[in-house]
């Protein structure tokens, strides 16, 4: 096996980047792949991406996940001196301008294998772990930045180590995504790990690869595409051989594709791969890279495509880029789902108010200052009611489930994970459970904001339009004081019942709420 390879100016940020991050005008997207880690930094000037540094190490994560979904310890290491490295790049920089993401195997890797907490620690910042559909939204984002503006739409296929991306999208703008599980780490361990390559394995790998293709095929034939763009390393790296074989003037065309697998036959080996564009580091995962693609230049009829050289990391600094100016995608999603589940808007408005009126006394003694908090309590205020499109009786166990298990765009697995907690815990017996199973870094934090909903959603019972006092809520580790004008709560006695309720429901969680 070839020894994983860096390809950096070197271990230090130049003095021009350094000085960039100390003005704050940077943004860094860490893409932790199934076979590649990626660092990207890079600034917008007028509109346009300036990339200032680049770091990327085959680090080949995908090959060291276990039958039982752990990692072995050789491989963990590697990835983990990989991520100090890039820490040290990233030391400077503030944690809202950097966003480090894990795909496929990271998906994968079971919560008790504990290789994220240690992730987190290497890189020195968060890591979130993303959901495929998600990837693909984001490689689409990445790579339509770097097209052409057109309004044809466009075909983009992503191969990674461990899943393969397919998408179509008109402008900025996905309308179709999958993820397949599917890639080149994968297919060349399943097909080619005994360095053989022969005309019956590839047949094997290419019908497997078909096989993961069949159930959205029909959809990505009639969609409509007029264009079709790879992205990833493996995509580009197929591009360099074609060409430079000269078997391709501009990208990979099917005919170029066919001549390579017969080449590879007529080779015989993995190890004896030769081609000109073919590095060593990207020659054990080659072969398999090649099936995926051959199964889908072949399942979705595809006859040319050209190669960009944007994909994920782009994708994750346009997305910062757009919550920076207040465009954020997880607003539109939010607004899509209140919609759909018919939400009572005007009462989960009043409920978002009054929780973010509770959260602004308390941010500091409870320790929720971090900027994604108050955005994921108040679209926890706003979706707090889609259950009742289910049934009414224990309609936060539905709307926690449709929240935990939907689509949505913008979200990391963990953001919704801490946000379909927050719903289920709205109202009745607080579900200390569902807090413990959420990520140990989080656990506490969300425990806190799910009491300042319940609270919210309780002063709104009654459902009333006209204004709520604005209580005072004050905290310390354990203890919530809340205070209403004088002789409010005596003219209000079924929010003083529902209060005493709920001091007794807080106490399994440690804590206690003096009211008056």
């Amino acid at each position: 096996m070839a020894t994983p390879a860096a390809t950096a100016p070197s271990p230090e940020l130049a003095p021009a980047v350094a000085a960039a991050i100390v003005n704050g005008d940077t943004l860094a997207a860490v893409d932790l792949g199934s076979n590649s880690f990626h660092l990207l930094v890079a600034r917008m000037d007028g509109g346009t991406l300036q990339v200032m540094d680049r770091y990327k190490e085959m680090v080949r994560l995908g090959e060291g996940l276990t039958i039982d979904k752990h990692l072995r310890e050789d491989v963990a290491e590697r990835a983990l001196a990989c991520l100090e490295r890039m820490g040290q790049r990233l030391k400077d920089m503030p944690p809202e301008r950097v966003r480090a993401v894990g795909t496929n195997t990271l998906r994968q890797v079971r919560p008790e294998a504990h290789f994220l907490p240690r992730a987190e620690r290497a890189l020195g910042h968060p890591i979130e772990v993303i959901a495929g559909r998600e990837e693909a939204r984001l490689i689409y984002l990445g790579v339509s930045h770097g097209l052409a503006i057109g309004d044809e739409k466009r075909l983009v296929i992503d191969i990674g180590g461990g899943s393969t991306e397919v998408i179509v999208g008109e402008g900025f703008q996905p309308t179709l995504r999958e993820s397949l599980h599917m890639g080149c780490v994968s297919m060349s361990q399943r097909f080619f790990g005994n360095d053989k390559i022969t005309a019956k394995q590839m047949d094997k790998a290419e019908l497997y690869g078909a096989l993961e293709v069949r159930p959205v095929r029909e959809l990505f034939r009639q969609s409509g595409w007029a264009t079709a763009t790879g992205s990833s390393g493996t995509i580009k790296s197929i591009a360099a051989v074609v060409m430079g074989e000269g078997w391709s003037e501009d990208g990979i065309t099917a005919e170029s594709l066919e001549r390579l697998r017969e080449a590879m036959i007529e080779a015989g080996k993995v190890s004896a791969l030769g081609f000109k564009g073919l590095s060593e580091e990207r020659r054990p995962v080659f072969a398999g890279g090649v099936a995926v693609l051959r199964s889908l230049f072949t399942s979705l009829a595809i006859a040319h495509m050209r190669v960009s050289d944007q994909a994920l990391r782009e994708g994750l600094i346009y997305e910062m880029v757009g919550r920076l100016e207040h465009e954020d995608v997880r607003e539109r999603t939010v607004a899509t789902m209140t919609r759909r589940f018919d939400v009572d808007q005007a009462h989960a408005a009043r409920v978002r108010e009054t929780a973010l009126h509770l959260l602004e006394q308390v941010r500091e003694p409870w320790q929720l200052s971090h900027p994604n908090y108050a955005p994921i309590l108040g679209w926890a205020a706003e979706l707090h009611e889609i259950g009742l499109a289910v049934a009414h009786s224990q309609y936060q166990k539905h709307g926690a489930y449709l929240i935990g298990n939907a689509d949505l765009s913008g979200f990391t697995r963990q953001e919704q994970q801490v946000l379909a907690a927050l719903v289920l815990g709205h109202r009745r017996k607080f579900p200390l459970d569902a807090f413990l199973a959420l990520p140990s870094g989080v656990r506490r934090c969300a425990q806190r904001l799910c009491v300042l909903l319940r609270l919210a959603v309780l002063m709104h019972r009654g459902r009333s339009p006209d204004s709520m006092p604005e209580p005072t809520l004050t905290a310390n580790e354990d203890t919530l004081v809340l205070r209403f004008p004088d002789g409010w709560l005596d003219q209000h006695p079924l929010t003083r019942l529902e209060l005493e309720e709920e001091a007794t429901r807080l106490v399994p969680g440690g804590l206690a709420l003096d009211f008056g």
